[in-house]
């Protein structure tokens, strides 16, 4: 039997309903626990979220209450840093059977997170090896792979129900082929289960073309149930997380957007984006107002498939699959496997200024609005996944694929 995080998730699955969550998090006690009671008691699925700051990503866990005590704000709640019995005290009475909470940190060093985590009785949360260490961190990757494995299997060995959330779906938030996002996902899967943990998500993070991204997903579904079947799983869909529309109604229509697309593909859960992305840290009432845009949208009509949905179907799940065994191939251990494929290139993020990360591959968007591979690099794909005729990036061009989902829907009104 599933714990609350995992059973949440499959009962409202089950029942044909999308499962909704804000990236909220707060510095204060008071904040944080006002953020979470207004989510809660919501009259759709939903699921709370403790953000944790920027200070406690890097390891620092004496600053954050030092600036509350100076009655400065914080991007996040310093789970570390407060005592175990006052975040028990926040969670008391809202988190439970019908309000799950998930920890979300962005630390590539995250045993210390993971213990607080279950001294204040949460066993949900998220990260990578991968995904938590070449976008946010300096550290290197054989380190974050390291610790990654200890976190985990502290995470396994001392709560019952321990559930992580790949990020491997999100990789610098753009201009990333989907085969890549599908593959590090389902990789960060395989070590997580091989580190002892049984419950887990995979993350995908909306794209430039809808439909690519509704064969991505389905790419994502089949090579999870075939490489990690013997786990208990589900996709979680983010609204875009690139540089977000300027304006009300070009937001709004993006956050729409993907709500109907989540659904559509079948994904669990949703991580939702507020309409104020673009120009500040959202609210409290932003994020709720962003919610039920996401959950009405949801639970209406859906966008049918195309036949276009198809073949990137197909093309997705190739080159996903030849990243995942070529990854698995180089050795038995997924952690030591991981980092072989980055030191030779067959893994290599475009665009990722990590010293770890090979740097030869590139992104393009296509006439299409699709995102490919323009320069392969050292990956083991065939040569006709390549653009080599778009693959010389100007900054100018580079600015225009960064801004082109934020213009096209600030070009166009709301119906």
């Amino acid at each position: 039997m599933p714990g609350f995080f995992d059973s949440f998730v499959a009962d409202r699955a089950a029942a044909g309903q999308l499962v909704v969550q804000p990236r909220m998090g707060f510095g204060s006690l008071a904040a944080m626990r006002s953020g979470l009671a207004r989510v809660a008691h919501l009259d759709f699925p939903v699921i709370g979220t403790l953000t944790l700051d920027s200070y406690t990503r890097v390891g620092d866990y004496e600053t954050p209450l030092e600036r509350l005590a100076a009655g400065e704000e914080l991007n996040g709640y310093p789970l570390v840093s407060h005592p175990v019995e006052a975040t028990k005290r926040l969670l008391e009475g809202l988190y439970g059977p019908t309000f799950p909470v998930q920890a979300r940190h962005g630390t590539a060093l995250p045993l210390r997170v993971f213990q607080r985590l279950v001294e204040v009785g949460l066993d949900a949360t998220e990260g990578g090896p991968v995904s938590y260490c070449l976008p946010y961190s300096r550290l290197p990757l054989r380190d974050a792979v390291a610790a990654w494995a200890q976190s985990t299997r502290f995470l396994a060995q001392e709560t019952e129900f321990g559930h992580i959330e790949s990020f491997g779906g999100c990789l610098l938030g753009q201009l990333c082929p989907p085969s890549l996002l599908v593959a590090v996902s389902v990789l960060e899967g395989c070590f997580f289960r091989q580190h002892g943990l049984r419950y887990m998500s995979f993350s995908y993070a909306q794209g430039t073309l809808a439909e690519q991204d509704r064969g991505a997903l389905r790419a994502l579904r089949t090579l999870a149930a075939e490489y990690l079947g013997d786990v208990t799983w589900h996709v979680v869909f983010y609204t875009y997380m690139g540089l977000f529309p300027r304006t009300p109604d070009g937001a709004t229509r993006l956050i729409r957007d993907s709500a109907r697309l989540a659904m559509a593909t079948g994904c669990e859960r949703m991580i939702v984006k507020t309409v104020s992305e673009a120009w500040q840290i959202p609210s409290v009432a932003e994020n709720v107002a962003a919610l039920r845009i996401a959950a009405e949208e949801a639970d209406g009509p859906l966008d049918p498939a195309s036949p276009a949905e198809a073949v990137y179907f197909a093309e997705v799940l190739d080159e996903a699959r030849i990243l995942i065994d070529s990854v698995l191939n180089l050795d038995p251990d997924v952690g030591t496997a991981l980092l072989k494929a980055f030191a030779t290139g067959l893994l290599d993020v475009p665009f990722c200024l990590h010293a770890d990360n090979l740097g030869a591959a590139t992104c393009v968007i296509d006439e299409q609005g699709a995102l490919r591979w323009g320069s392969l690099g050292r990956l083991p794909l065939p040569a006709e996944a390549g653009r080599e005729d778009l693959a010389r990036l100007g900054s100018d061009a580079l600015y225009g694929m960064l801004d082109h989902v934020a213009n096209s829907y600030d070009s166009r009104l709301i119906p």
